[in-house]
C-alpha cells in the first residue's frame, strides 16, 4: 500500500478535527479503520474517507439510484434471442466486465432506465402511426428526459404454428375459430401489444381467444408451448420457428432499439457493448438465426420526420 494514504495517529487525529485521545476511542468503539504493523496505529486514508462517509446521517438522495459504472452492465427489457446471445459474447470477450439482462417486457424496461435503474432498456413498442417505434413511449414514460435511441436489429414478427400448420392458419383472425387455442406473452411487451393491435383489425375480443390469458416470459418459452402442442399458435419472432422447426406466419419486420439515458451513454460498459455491434463475431451470430436483418444495428435512430403536404 502507499505509504503517503497512511495516515499516523496525529494525521488521523488532524484529518478528523479530534484530540489523539479520541482516535483510540473510535477504533475501539466505533470501528475506526486502523492497523497495527510496526506496534504503531496506522490509518489507511480512503477507508477512513468511506467509514466518515457511513457515519453521515440526513445522507442526501442521490439524483440516480445507479451507481457509477463498474465493471456491471444492467440490460432490461424485451426478450430477444439474439440479444441474449449477444450478452454471452460480450461476457466471454471482455473478462472484466458483466452484463446482466432482466426480462420484463419493453414497458418494464422503459420503467426500469426512468428510474434509473439500468444502463440500457431494450424495446420494440409500435406507436400508433404503425411506422415508428419506441419514441412516443420514451417521452411519456421518461418525461421528457428524451435518451439516445441506438438500433439493435429489424426481425420479424408473427405466428408461431405446428409444423405443417395442420389448422391451416392464414392470419391473425384465424385465430377466432373455434377449437383454436394459443399461448400469449404478457402485457407490457411489444409482441402483446402488436397481437392486440392485429385482433382489434380482425375484429377480434380477447374473450373470443382460447388461451389468450395463457402468459409466458420469453419468446421459446411460447414456442415451446407450441411444439408441445399445448397450444396451435403463439405471437412470436421467426427466430423461434427456426430454432424449435415450426411454420411461421409473417405479420410484419419490426425495428428493435436499445434506449440508453444521455448520461451514461459514454460509460465504459455501454461503449464496448455497442462497439461489439460491429465486429464480426457478432454479425456470425446473426446469420446463425433466422428473421433478422442488421442493416440499421449499432445506429443511432431519430423520429422520421413528416412528409410536407404537397397537394395544392
Amino acid at each position: 500500500m502507499d505509504k503517503k494514504r497512511l495516515l499516523n495517529t496525529r494525521e488521523a487525529a488532524h484529518f478528523l478535527d479530534i484530540n489523539e485521545k479520541m482516535v483510540y476511542s473510535l477504533i475501539t468503539e466505533k470501528g475506526l479503520p486502523a492497523t497495527k504493523v510496526t506496534g504503531k496505529w496506522l490509518f489507511p486514508k480512503h477507508l477512513v474517507e468511506q467509514w466518515l462517509e457511513n457515519q453521515t446521517i440526513n445522507y442526501p438522495k442521490s439524483s440516480t439510484f445507479l451507481p457509477p459504472y463498474h465493471g456491471l452492465l444492467i440490460i432490461v427489457g424485451s426478450n430477444d434471442i439474439l440479444l441474449d446471445k449477444t450478452i454471452a459474447l460480450f461476457n466471454q470477450t471482455f473478462s472484466e466486465h458483466v452484463a446482466v439482462f432482466g426480462n420484463v417486457g419493453s414497458r418494464g424496461g422503459l420503467k426500469t432506465l426512468g428510474r434509473g435503474l439500468c444502463h440500457i432498456a431494450s424495446s420494440h413498442l409500435l406507436q400508433e402511426d404503425e411506422e415508428e417505434y419506441n419514441f412516443d413511449f420514451a417521452v411519456k414514460e421518461l418525461k421528457g428526459n428524451s435518451p439516445a435511441l441506438v438500433n439493435f436489429c429489424r426481425r420479424e414478427q408473427g405466428l408461431l404454428v405446428t409444423q405443417g400448420n395442420p389448422k391451416k392458419i392464414q392470419s391473425v383472425s384465424d385465430l377466432g375459430q373455434p377449437g383454436m387455442r394459443i399461448s400469449n406473452r404478457p402485457p407490457g411487451t411489444g409482441t402483446r401489444l402488436l397481437l392486440d393491435l392485429e385482433l382489434k383489425k380482425a375484429g377480434l375480443k380477447e374473450t373470443q381467444i382460447k388461451g389468450y390469458e395463457r402468459e409466458f416470459r420469453g419468446h421459446l418459452d411460447v414456442g415451446l408451448e407450441v411444439l408441445a402442442g399445448r397450444a396451435d399458435a403463439a405471437p412470436g419472432i421467426k427466430a423461434v420457428a427456426g430454432l424449435l422447426g415450426l411454420d411461421f406466419i409473417s405479420l410484419r419486420w419490426e425495428r428493435y432499439d436499445f434506449l440508453i439515458s444521455r448520461d451514461r451513454f459514454f460509460e465504459r460498459g455501454v461503449q464496448l457493448f455497442l462497439g461489439l455491434l460491429h465486429e464480426s463475431q457478432f454479425r456470425e451470430l446473426a446469420r446463425g438465426l433466422e428473421g433478422y436483418d442488421l442493416d440499421l444495428c449499432g445506429k443511432m435512430v431519430f423520429p422520421q420526420q413528416s412528409k410536407p403536404n404537397t397537394e395544392e
